[in-house]
């Protein structure tokens, strides 16, 4: 890295990115390459965020950008993002580590069908060596979870002069980073939080309040290390279900909607569409988002309304299958749109009609 790329550090003040940039974002895990451009709302939000060392809560239906913008705030500082996918059977301990109990007894069963007597077995049942830490182990003290993942790794048990994680031990993957070390920072996403019940959130409370907790099983405390900045954690709901009072309380809250005090929803979702294809002509956005928000319109009282997601879906269709003759795409792509546009548009079930 050189002296005109120096590390940004990770606090609020240094997160300023530009409003006129779209920010790429390289493929991670099953997190495909995309673009993001940041608004001024998002960008105030996240800085508050990291001021107040408090999760933040980013509401909106689903499509409006909420998960990509934890990755590109991860990208924007060049730090590990991290994350973790709620579904309706998420415990809140799936954050926090796994203590995996079975494994353990069948190791027991080994031994006493292998007659080792002889051998330390009581160290090798030790219940700390069958803890793996989670996600959220791993953001708030990096070294202390990789520590404990060659603890409880096979491959690298007894392995004293190795300081590196094997790919067994679980060691979330970091994507391109240069330079980036322990105790630099992370973005942790929460996403969906709205799946779980409200044992998940509240289970929570403790340890985003406290940046730490404990673990019975390995007899030890997780602690952000006060020399390092603590984690960004960003949480996501689709609004699927209410969340409890408490959590809420403990979170900052970014609403993200269709369009903005100085940008229409036309001109949102036409932004929006250029930076993810900025291949297909200016009348072909427009048209699209217009169909898109007429339809929105009609659907206002609908389960499933018609928004950014849809949105994208149709531009990436037309691009896809009236895209490839440079010359005609815009004719084509116009006059395809409405035939297209109906598998995205109408998700709402309507009986037959005779």
């Amino acid at each position: 890295m050189t002296e005109s790329q120096k590390r940004i550090p990770m606090t609020a003040n240094d997160f300023q990115p530009s409003l006129s940039i779209d920010y790429p974002l390289d493929k991670i895990g099953s997190w495909p390459a995309s673009k993001h451009r940041f608004d001024e709302d998002s960008i105030l939000a996240v800085r508050t965020a990291l001021a107040c060392n408090r999760p933040l809560l980013v509401r909106g239906e689903p499509g409006i950008g909420k998960s990509q913008l934890a990755r590109a705030v991860a990208t924007y500082f060049e730090v590990p993002f991290l994350s973790f996918v709620v579904t309706s059977r998420s415990e809140c301990s799936d954050l926090l580590y796994f203590y995996d109990a079975v494994s353990r007894l069948s190791q027991a069963q080994v031994q006493r069908h292998a007659g080792d007597h002889d051998g330390d077995w009581r160290a090798e049942l030790a219940e700390e060596k069958f803890v793996r830490p989670g996600k959220l182990w791993w953001a708030i003290n990096w070294e202390s979870a990789a520590l404990q993942a060659r603890r409880s790794c096979p491959h690298c048990r007894g392995k004293t002069d190795s300081h590196e994680c094997c790919p067994q031990c679980g060691e979330p993957e970091r994507g391109s980073l240069n330079g980036w070390k322990p105790g630099m920072g992370c973005v942790l996403l929460i996403d969906e939080i709205d799946k779980a019940d409200s044992d998940f959130p509240n289970g929570l409370l403790e340890s985003l309040g406290n940046t730490g907790f404990e673990v019975s099983e390995a007899r030890c405390s997780v602690q952000a290390d006060i020399h390092s900045p603590p984690p960004l954690v960003m949480v996501t709901t689709n609004e699927d279900r209410e969340l409890p009072p408490a959590f809420l309380r403990r979170c900052l809250v970014l609403q993200m909607v269709l369009g903005s005090p100085d940008k229409t929803p036309q001109q949102f979702l036409v932004d929006r569409g250029k930076i993810h294809c900025s291949d297909i002509a200016a009348a072909v956005h427009e048209a699209v988002a217009q169909l898109v928000l007429d339809e929105r319109g009609r659907q206002k009282e609908a389960l499933c309304k018609p928004g950014a997601a849809e949105h994208l879906d149709i531009l990436q269709a037309l691009r896809e299958l009236y895209g490839h003759d440079k010359k005609r795409a815009e004719e084509e792509q116009l006059k395809a749109l409405k035939y297209v546009a109906k598998f995205s548009l109408n998700k709402n079930y309507q009986a037959p009609t005779n």
